[in-house]
């Protein structure tokens, strides 16, 4: 897809997402390599987005598989219509079972889910398996199948082997461990919060109608906020949300009233607004 790290910053660019140079580089890696990409990192920070990005500069579809506890093989994999099959049953009371058999198996009763269908098809696909770390640890093996040979095993229909591979993104949260097989096969990039220039360029891009100081003033600020020991500090995409709320309000700088009026939007706990009011001296930021 890319020819060069540079042309992987501009591309991305031109779907508004602003690439430091180590994600352009692992993303040209993973895309040269073709290895799957595994993205940890604080949510918010633009780990979905990075597949998202990807999807769009490559003019592929996006395939999703949202991980959660209890997520299991036919929620990530496939299963069989199983209405549709005993309907296709009572139809044919005068079949044998072999004949009937033979036909409910088939692509017709298949449901494909997103794992099986990121590997099917010979149109360019990206496939975003999200929070990995929520699945259950034995979702994990059924990834390294998926990963190592990008193909799948359906046992009425055999084995099913990827004609193009798809280009692979994994995010984590980090709030459990992902096992070291799952990593073996992954390049890793970590996406932590933004230098204070680039998230600047980022508020600008999002937010366009926001003035050059106020958007300074807004990341200074966040970023003091970081500093402290909050149970949650604010995202990238909560700095944007901030942003967002500033110039719905029509102010044109930071006072002590506007912070404190607005802090529901970086913080979401109310210990953490608390001690952010109690603490954050605009005066040194």
């Amino acid at each position: 897809m890319f020819r060069s790290v540079d042309e992987v910053a501009d591309r991305l660019a031109e779907t508004g997402y602003l690439a430091s140079p180590a994600v352009a580089t692992t993303v040209f890696l993973a895309d040269r390599l073709g290895k799957p990409l595994l993205v940890e990192g604080p949510a918010g920070v633009g780990k979905t987005e990075l597949a998202k990005a990807v999807a769009e500069v490559a003019g592929a579809q996006l395939v999703r598989l949202q991980c959660y506890e209890g997520v299991d093989e036919s929620r990530a994999l496939y299963e069989w219509n199983h209405a549709k099959q005993l309907l296709r049953i009572s139809a044919g009371r005068d079949e044998s079972w072999d004949e009937t058999r033979t036909d409910i198996f088939s692509e017709e009763f298949l449901l494909p889910r997103p794992l099986l269908t990121a590997i099917r098809g010979d149109d360019p696909k990206v496939l975003l398996i999200d929070e990995t770390d929520k699945a259950d640890v034995e979702v994990e093996g059924l990834l390294l199948e998926i990963l190592s040979d990008f193909q799948v095993t359906v046992p009425e229909l055999g084995t099913i082997t990827a004609t193009r591979r798809p280009f692979v993104v994994l995010t984590s949260n980090a709030s459990r461990e992902l096992s070291e097989a799952l990593r073996r096969r992954c390049l890793f990039l970590h996406i932590g919060f933004p230098d204070e220039e680039l998230e600047r360029r980022i508020v600008r891009l999002k937010v366009p109608g926001l003035g050059a100081a106020l958007a300074e003033s807004v990341v200074r600020v966040v970023g003091a906020l970081r500093e402290m020991e909050l149970r949650k500090v604010p995202s990238v995409a909560e700095t944007i949300d901030w942003a967002r709320t500033l110039l719905a309000l029509g102010a044109d700088t930071l006072d002590e009233t506007v912070v404190r009026d607005t802090l529901g939007v970086l913080l979401k706990h109310q210990d953490d607004i608390l001690r952010a009011a109690a603490k954050l001296d605009l005066d040194a930021v």
